[in-house]
């Protein structure tokens, strides 16, 4: 039988120094996990304590470099990482305990790792000799995440504790950024080793290609001047690649058309005459068409996901790929590419830019009658709404008058679900990092905690979290974290009492049998909970908005409001869509403007 050790001393009674100066300073692991977080420059992390992990935070509390963000739940502590990482393009960092603990994190870090977000997910464990007796709170978190990240660390000795956080993090940041987790021992927190910096990284096997194959990108650069109906397809990887400045000169370049993908909003200025807007499920007309009538398509960073090319068999019929990734094995995973480029988007860009004007040899690009069509679709099918039927307030307006309201400089984080899409739609990006959102996942309760994590690491910023009615009740609990460490985000929930977007397929597909979406919060209804009282309660400034006259002050006062989190509770029609839409499983080219110019949809 094991049992555990003696009570442990202070933190400032467990570090010593050996005798010869010269000799690496001897350390907890604890004051390892610590000591290697301070010199990769972290500054912040999200977390909670629990058994597996007090040794950790027993020194974490003894310092004043890092600060701790105690969270209130272990999710909310991973999307705080997450939308920390993707406002700031810094890693985020997350920890928890062992068992539930560790499993609370799961789905953060699966998100990131959809998203490719770069998360470091620190996690406590049992003692190593309880591992494998179904210990209390043991769980094989290693195991649970091994399909969801990058790659996962299992650290028993101290004296491995600096190598594997180094590596963790390096792998988490560069490459295709994604989560990688550490998951060490109880007894590793608690047993000395010498502390060795910097530590040797052992990465077999890991070596992300950045620099990309210089005939690819001429062979590239010759289809893209002799294209005739050109469109640059840009996803988050350019955001995450930092190429936003690369790509403005490629298109200005090359006066190709530019769409941007949900996760690449703002990578490309919405104002610039170029942008089409968003592709995909619920994008613009004109973006829609421009890929599926294109004869090249030069993708980004972006990688052929459904909700993008709707119908992969029949997505751009005529047109010729070519592909720029940083990971390779997204590279013809859904649709062959022509011209593959393995390598990091913002130098490939760059290269791409030199190589297109030897191609084009000073002649300019034969693509007048293209730009003639598209500016056509972009008159004829302009991005717009109309007033519900039923009197109640448009979410489309409230949404587009946060974005007027409040300007590009903010972030804006959304929920998963109708308001995500209109916040897509209705709110123009003019830089990267503004927008947040869980794209691949599609992760209801991202918005609350992202956005607390936006606005720590980046608090001179406005931070909105454009949030649901069902999304908002599921992180809602992270607004005491919000109040109690002043952390002034506001709070946009566009509350239609119902889960929407569900709702809005069941209308459309299921001859409007809305079964189990009614959420009970909104007009007309118990008002369950009240969100006005509910923001009360969490201390912060609660604000409820029935009609389009009060939407303007209620903005102003959400702005005017930093001593604390605002909740602007928007009660909003349950009736309004998000149009245009692409039926799943049907091609791009049934893209429809509005309910009115639809098709009998007989199945999804």
């Amino acid at each position: 039988m094991t049992t555990e050790p003696s009570p442990v001393p202070s933190p400032s009674a467990r570090a010593s120094t050996a005798p010869d100066s010269s000799a690496p300073e001897i350390l907890t692991g604890s004051g390892a996990i610590l000591r290697t977080l301070k010199h990769l420059g972290v500054t912040d992390v999200f977390g909670i304590p629990g058994g597996a992990v007090i040794p950790f935070y027993d020194e974490l509390m003894a310092q004043t470099d890092i600060r701790h963000i105690l969270v209130r739940h272990e999710q909310g502590a991973g999307h705080a990482a997450e939308g920390y990482a993707a406002a700031s393009g810094r890693v985020g960092v997350a920890i928890a305990t062992s068992g539930p603990g560790a499993t609370n994190l799961v789905t953060a870090i699966a998100d990131a790792y959809m998203d490719s977000v770069p998360l470091l997910a620190i996690t406590g464990q049992v003692f190593s000799t309880l591992m494998g007796t179904d210990a209390f709170q043991e769980a094989d978190i290693v195991g649970i995440t091994m399909p969801i990240t990058k790659h996962s660390f299992l650290v028993k000795r101290p004296e491995d504790i600096p190598a594997a956080i180094a590596s963790a993090y390096h792998i988490a940041s560069t490459g295709r950024p994604g989560p990688v987790l550490v998951d060490i021992t109880k007894d590793a927190q608690q047993n000395s080793a010498p502390f060795v910096w910097p530590p040797k990284l052992d990465l077999p096997g890991y070596r992300p290609i950045t620099k990309a194959h210089g005939k690819q990108v001429q062979a590239a650069a010759a289809l893209f001047a002799g294209a005739k109906r050109p469109v640059l397809y840009v996803g988050g990887g350019v955001i995450r690649a930092r190429a936003s400045k690369e790509l403005l000169k490629l298109a200005e370049t090359t006066g190709a058309p530019v769409v941007t993908t949900l996760m690449a909003r703002g990578a490309f200025p919405d104002s610039h005459p170029q942008h089409l807007g968003m592709p995909g499920m619920h994008g613009t007309v004109p973006a829609v068409l421009a890929l599926q009538e294109s004869d090249l398509i030069v993708s980004l960073g972006a990688r052929f996901d459904d909700r993008v090319t709707g119908k992969v068999s029949e997505f751009a019929p005529n047109a010729k790929v070519v592909h720029v990734d940083v990971d390779p094995a997204e590279i013809s995973k859904i649709r062959t590419a022509d011209v593959p480029i393995v390598g990091d988007a913002k130098d490939v860009i760059a290269d791409l830019i030199v190589a297109f004007e030897e191609a084009i040899a000073g002649r300019k690009p034969e693509t007048e009658e293209w730009w003639t069509y598209l500016k056509g679709l972009v008159q004829e099918f302009p991005l717009g709404f109309s007033e519900p039927a039923d009197g109640l307030l448009s979410p489309q307006y409230v949404i587009k008058r946060i974005g007027e309201l409040t300007g590009p400089e903010a972030v804006y984080a959304a929920g998963v679900g109708q308001h995500q899409m209109w916040a897509a739609q209705f709110i123009k990006y003019e830089r990267p990092n503004a927008w947040l959102n869980s794209g691949g996942a599609g992760t209801m309760g991202y918005s609350v905690p992202a956005a607390m994590g936006a606005k720590v690491a980046e608090p001179d910023r406005v931070v909105w979290s454009i949030d649901g009615d069902g999304c908002f009740q599921m992180t809602n609990q992270e607004l005491a974290t919000c109040t109690i460490n002043n952390i002034p985000i506001k709070v946009a929930i566009i509350n239609n009492s119902s889960l929407g977007m569900v709702r809005q397929w069941q209308t459309l597909f299921y001859d409007g049998r809305h079964s189990f979406t009614d959420l009970n919060t909104g007009h007309d209804t118990q008002m369950v909970p009240d969100f006005v009282k509910l923001a009360d309660a969490y201390g912060a400034l609660g604000i409820r908005v029935t009609s389009a006259d009060q939407v303007d002050a209620a903005i102003k006062l959400a702005l005017e409001t930093n001593d604390r989190p605002v909740v602007i509770d928007f009660i909003v029609s349950r009736d309004a869509m998000v149009w245009p839409m692409v039926p799943q499983g049907v091609s791009n080219s049934y893209v429809q403007y509005a309910k009115d110019h639809a098709p009998t949809w007989g199945e999804e």
